[in-house]
């Protein structure tokens, strides 16, 4: 279930990479056959930004497919692996591999991500802002003043100022890679206690559809 809804955000977010590439070439379009210096979107009150901001935009776009894709492409086996050991071993061995890596490195490393990020993105939209560092008492006292204060601040004059996105993406990477890990523990569990013959039947893997089992082994 927990894989079933890295394979759900996956599937959706990774469309931000066709988005990327329209935007990429109405930027181009604009900018050059038209030599228009902003970009007008919507109806009544529409969206007016500048070129560079919707260039700079483009981060954004593939910070989605990065940091909500990411579980789903470890659920399709997508990442790069330098596999010295892994493959030379029995199936169990290779559970026991999985459920330690889960617990050792997987949540450790969500863990810390996300107590850092966590702060990291409150700064940017609340004052006074809160600090890692800050003690309990003194993140009281700062919650009574608490107000929204969401900074738009750019790189560029005309740039993108909305990167307290970013902050608020890095916390989702954290948390879905977090619950992932926690699937792939159960998972690897289950696999390791019913034997050889469950290995990859609880995946659900994407395919090319019936007459390209041929080019399966390289999606």
């Amino acid at each position: 279930m927990r894989e079933g809804f890295a394979n759900i955000v996956g599937r959706t977010f990774a469309w931000a990479g066709l988005l990327m590439v329209l935007q990429q070439v109405v930027i181009v379009f604009i900018q050059r056959i038209f030599a228009r210096p902003d970009i007008s979107l919507g109806f009544g009150i529409p969206l007016q930004k500048d070129i560079s901001w919707w260039a700079e935009a483009l981060k954004f776009d593939n910070a989605m497919v990065v940091a909500l894709c990411c579980t789903y492409t470890f659920v399709q086996g997508g990442h790069v692996r330098v596999d010295l050991i892994y493959s030379a071993v029995s199936h169990r061995t290779k559970r026991l591999i999985d459920m330690f890596g889960s617990l050792i490195f997987m949540m450790p490393t969500a863990i810390i991500i996300w107590m850092y990020g966590w702060y990291f993105m409150w700064r940017h939209l609340i004052t006074p802002k809160p600090s890692a560092s800050d003690t309990i008492d003194r993140l009281l006292l700062k919650a009574r003043a608490v107000r929204w204060n969401v900074e738009t601040i750019g790189f560029s004059p005309n740039g993108f100022d909305a990167y307290f996105l970013f902050k608020i993406l890095l916390v989702a990477f954290a948390g879905m890679v977090f619950i992932h890990s926690v699937a792939f523990f159960y998972r690897s569990y289950l696999e390791f206690v019913e034997g050889e013959e469950s290995a990859g039947k609880l995946i659900d893997k994407d395919t090319l559809g019936e007459g390209e089992e041929a080019f399966e082994g390289t999606h």
